[in-house]
């Protein structure tokens, strides 16, 4: 439906009791140690059992060196991947298959056949697949939809820019195939987009800069149609200023603002609504409510627009890139 996350019809899981899901964390980067683990821990319903990292341990967790060792050595109810979209699937398949549930950082896959394989795995192995847009659990995100629900969209902008340096040290994973590139943060901004305008979006131009030696791109500009209003994005990684994460929506009622990722929220007329970042705690509020019910939720459409803008853009390689 538009302007809502796609939900799964329910499916037969294994019962949700009162004792904590035993999860095991996939990938110990840098996302998993800023927002998952302390959500994790935050979160009585979960049980960090076990880790499964090529690069980093979490002190007083079992730790191995892949998901296979992972599930061979512990029990497990559930796995969390935080890896590079690039290899998620098999992950997630072995995961499925052992009969655990599954939650997906964002971007859940590198394609759309991917994440297609692993919903039918999910509903034949009767188990949860949560497929996550953290961006949309931004404080001002569900105000944002309902304002917007009844309202005449008129534009909408979209301005995404940020500090590749800052936000991905030395991940070259990142402009590599099957790294999105500007598409791993520019998907934020889709995923908020889809969530709170009232009209499917779809893509009618796109461009992509893409630095030489490199796969994926740094920059993008995508035209899109929200009914019949145009949406305009701009997504670079090359902003070393002030980080901007914004989308304004002009309506027959006013210009709505979001700023810094959703969590900032201005309607016409009246003062800013700032709210502390919760993302991931509600991430895990909903797996957790997910598994409770025998439900998966895997919304595609964020995923889909960047699909899109790879296969209708136009390419301009640009200077070479170094981390």
């Amino acid at each position: 439906m538009a302007g809502q996350a796609f939900s799964l019809h329910p499916v037969q899981t294994r019962g949700f009791t009162v004792e904590p899901v035993r999860l095991g964390l996939v990938g110990i980067g840098k996302i998993a140690r800023d927002q998952h683990l302390p959500a994790i821990a935050a979160d009585r319903r979960f049980r960090l059992a076990a880790t499964a990292s090529r690069q980093g341990r979490v002190e007083g967790i079992d730790g191995y060196h892949d998901i296979e060792d992972m599930i061979g050595a512990c029990r497990l109810d559930a796995v969390s991947l935080c890896t590079p979209p690039d290899g998620r699937y098999a992950q997630a398949l072995t995961a499925l298959e052992a009969g655990l549930h599954v939650m997906l950082e964002k971007p859940p896959t590198v394609t759309l056949s991917h994440i297609a394989a692993l919903t039918q795995a999910a509903r034949a192995a009767g188990v949860t697949l949560f497929a996550t847009w953290h961006s949309r659990e931004a404080a001002g995100v569900a105000p944002a939809r309902a304002w917007l629900a009844d309202k005449r969209i008129l534009a909408v902008r979209i301005d995404w820019r940020e500090d590749i340096r800052r936000w991905h040290p030395d991940q070259e994973w990142i402009l590599g195939s099957g790294g999105f590139g500007v598409f791993d943060p520019g998907i934020n901004a889709l995923s908020i987009a889809t969530e709170i305008l009232p009209h499917e979006l779809l893509l009618e131009q796109a461009s992509l800069d893409v630095p030489a030696g490199h796969m994926s791109p740094i920059a993008a500009e995508l035209r899109m149609r929200c009914g019949d209003a145009a949406v305009h994005a701009i997504f670079d990684f090359l902003e070393t200023g002030p980080q901007i994460w914004s989308i304004e929506v002009d309506t027959d009622a006013g210009t709505l603002r979001l700023a810094m990722g959703g969590s900032i929220l201005q309607l016409p007329g009246e003062p800013e609504s700032i709210a502390a970042d919760r993302e991931y705690a509600r991430l895990y509020a909903r797996f957790a409510e997910l598994i409770a019910a025998g439900q998966s939720d895997v919304d595609i459409r964020p995923l889909r627009l960047v699909s899109d803008a790879f296969l209708i853009a136009e390419r301009r390689i640009t200077e070479a890139f170094a981390f």
